[in-house]
Parts: structure tokens; C-alpha cells; sequence
């Protein structure tokens, strides 16, 4: 059986990146095979090829990563994971998966950035945590607040190419369904200017609230990654000051001047259908969803904690519903098109991309810098739709 070389050196680099022990990865490549690998047929000088695939399946690096006779020294400027020691979250293998990616679109940015002589420096001032969160909210909102649009895809791609107007790179990832290792995180900010967002089609309000979210973290400039749960609305007594000032934050950006109707609500109750109708209208003009209003409510004690949790809990039944409904569409779609004799194909959503990500690769291509093979391969589009993106 064909074995490779194989740097051990650079094998624990990446499991000290990645926070696993070496019994952390023996088990994920344990995972279903009859006869268990021991740490002697992983880590040796030698390794079986198929062997080396199964470990970089999990790491991503490429195959000549882990021959590369140069040893590897760990660098704060390499990763978060080096920079920082607890996050908001336990991280998932695949949202370790995530970050690592953007880490390296980061530095990859950078130096492209560099080649083409474009200033990629910070054009806001540091805030901080002693500053009022609604007071920063109306100062930055002036600027950085985009064009709102009743559409919220529309309006996330609004907010997405008016930060990039400030050298605030944004990326959204999209996780299909079959992936196995899932990311277990809404998003993250990178130093100095680097936003990550998951895609989060089945609700934008959401993902829309974790960009102004991260927003906050950057005016901050306060790294962190941020778990997979409804940070909207969210209420933990003991949360960070950092997550809390970023909540706020968020909160009054894009609440903007309809935060006066909602601290014109006296309280919210059966008596007054718990204030539906004006929940409503300034869910529909803020892209706050109504669970972060009531939430809101809840906070300034105008909703009780049992009438909160019946709104909550009808919230999220209709959000199941919806789901379940949409999976079903989905199942006599494909059920319609096999009885058709036609393959079934589930379209992808694509990822919104930031302005300042495509214009700096086209400098990058038109200077000779990156190939068009390079181009389309960073932007995930296939070659025949380059033209498409060098207007």
C-alpha cells in the first residue's frame, strides 16, 4: 500500500490550531471503520496516502501541507485561536473548520491588498465599552447605516457594500445540508477588519441583527466568535460586558428613531393583544424581528416573564411550522421531478459579495497578480461567468 512522507510537526501545529488532542482526532478518524487506528499509523515519518486524504479531510490544508519539511511555528498574527482563549461558544469542529478558512481569506486579502497598493486601514475610531451603546449607535448610524430596503436580502447586501465603503470586509458562508460537520456559530469578527456571517436563509432578520452585532464588536475592536443561538434576543445575566454592549449596539442601530415607538408602549398584554400590531410595523421597518422587540419589552419590564415566554414559544412554533412546511415543498418537488425521470437538484444559495473583496481581486487580476482561474476560484464562480464580474 502506497505511504507518504509525513511532517508530524506540521500534524500538531494543526491539531494545537484546531484545540484537539491526538485523541480527539484518532476518534473523528475512527469514526466507522471496524479496525481502530492507533497513534502509531497516524502519527509516523511514514503514512499510508489514503490515510493522509482521511486527516485532511478534516483539516482542509491540501496534501502538500503535511509534507513540507519546514516546521511551523505558532503566531498570534496566524490565527484567533492563537490570539485568544475563550469564546462566546463551544466551537464545533466545523465552525474551527470556518474560522480557519477566513483566517486564511484574511491574510490572503492582506497581501493581495499590498500588491495592488490599496490602503486597507481602519477609517473609524476605536470605541469603548465605557461609551454609551446608544449614543455610539446614533453617531456611526449617520454613516454606516445603508439604504433600507422592505426586502431583507436586499437590505443585508445594502448593509454589506456600505461597510465596505469603510474598508469593513464582510464574508457570508453557506452551509448546505449534507455537510457533516456543521458550524455551530452565527458569525465572528476578525482584527482589523474582517466580518464573517452565516447564511442564514430561513431567518435574514436574524443574520441581519448578527452583522450589526459583529458591527459592534469591531467598533470595539473586541475579537470574538459568536455561537450558534438567537443572540437577538437573548437575556443572560451573565454574559460579557462586550456581548452586552454589542447586543445594545445592534439593538439601537437599526432600531434607529422607531426605538421612541417602541418606549412609547406602556406594557404589552392580553388586554392588548401583547401590542401586535405596532410590533408589527416596527419589525417591518427596522428588520428587527418581533422575538428581539418583545425581548426588548421584556428587558424594560413591560411584558411579564410568563407572557414573554407564551410570545416566545408561539414565535418559534410558527418559525417550526414554517420550516416543516418548506421541507415538505421541497419533498414533492423532488418527488414531482423523479416521477418526471428528471434529476433533483436543490438550488444553493449564493453568497452575498462585498464590493471591496470583488474590486481588489479585479485590481489583483487586471495587474497580473492573480490568474482568472485564481479570480473565479476565490469568488466560487465557474468560468464562464468571469465576465459577468470584471464590470
Amino acid at each position: 500500500m502506497e505511504t507518504i512522507y509525513l511532517n508530524t510537526n506540521r500534524l500538531n501545529h494543526l491539531l494545537a490550531l484546531f484545540r484537539l488532542s491526538k485523541e480527539d482526532l484518532l476518534e473523528k478518524l475512527n469514526d466507522g471503520l471496524a479496525r481502530k487506528l492507533e497513534e502509531k499509523d497516524v502519527f509516523a515519518d511514514n503514512i499510508k496516502l489514503s490515510l493522509l486524504k482521511k486527516v485532511d479531510k478534516i483539516f482542509n490544508k491540501g496534501l502538500e501541507y503535511y509534507i513540507d519539511p519546514v516546521d511551523l511555528i505558532q503566531s498570534k498574527e496566524e490565527s484567533i485561536f492563537f490570539r485568544k482563549d475563550d469564546f462566546n461558544a463551544k466551537l464545533s469542529l466545523g465552525a474551527k473548520q470556518i474560522v480557519n478558512r477566513f483566517e486564511e481569506e484574511k491574510i490572503a486579502f492582506s497581501a493581495i491588498s499590498k500588491l495592488i497598493d490599496y490602503k486597507n486601514k481602519r477609517t473609524i475610531r476605536v470605541c469603548s465599552l465605557i461609551e454609551s451603546p446608544i449614543s455610539v449607535a446614533d453617531e456611526v448610524r449617520v454613516y454606516l447605516y445603508p439604504e433600507f430596503a422592505l426586502d431583507k436580502r436586499d437590505f443585508l447586501k445594502n448593509f454589506i457594500n456600505k461597510l465596505a465603503d469603510f474598508n469593513i470586509l464582510v464574508f457570508e458562508f453557506v452551509e448546505t445540508h449534507n455537510k457533516k460537520e456543521k458550524a455551530n456559530i452565527n458569525g465572528f469578527f476578525l482584527t482589523p477588519n474582517v466580518i464573517v456571517l452565516k447564511r442564514n436563509q430561513k431567518a435574514l432578520r436574524r443574520e441581519i441583527f448578527t452583522l450589526a452585532h459583529e458591527l459592534g464588536h469591531y467598533l470595539l475592536n473586541e475579537e470574538d466568535i459568536d455561537g450558534n443561538i438567537n443572540n437577538e434576543a437573548k437575556v443572560k445575566v451573565a454574559e460579557s460586558d462586550v456581548e452586552k454592549w454589542c447586543n445594545n449596539f445592534a439593538y439601537y442601530f437599526l432600531a434607529g428613531q422607531y426605538r421612541n415607538e417602541l418606549e412609547k408602549i406602556s406594557k404589552a398584554d392580553s388586554s392588548n393583544d401583547y401590542q401586535h400590531g405596532t410590533i408589527e410595523k416596527i419589525s417591518v421597518r427596522t428588520h428587527l424581528s418581533a422575538l428581539a422587540l418583545y425581548t426588548r419589552l421584556l428587558i424594560s419590564s413591560k411584558i411579564s416573564a410568563i407572557d414573554y415566554a407564551t410570545i416566545s414559544d408561539s414565535i418559534m412554533r410558527g418559525i417550526k411550522e414554517a420550516e416543516e412546511a418548506r421541507a415538505e415543498e421541497l419533498a414533492r418537488e423532488k418527488q414531482k421531478a423523479l416521477d418526471a425521470g428528471h434529476p433533483f437538484i436543490a438550488s444553493t444559495p449564493k453568497p452575498i459579495i462585498s464590493p471591496l473583496y470583488l474590486h481588489t481581486l479585479q485590481g489583483a487580476l487586471f495587474n497580473g497578480f492573480i490568474s482568472e482561474q485564481d479570480f473565479c476560484s476565490k469568488l466560487h464562480i465557474p468560468a464562464h461567468k468571469l465576465e459577468n464580474y470584471l464590470v
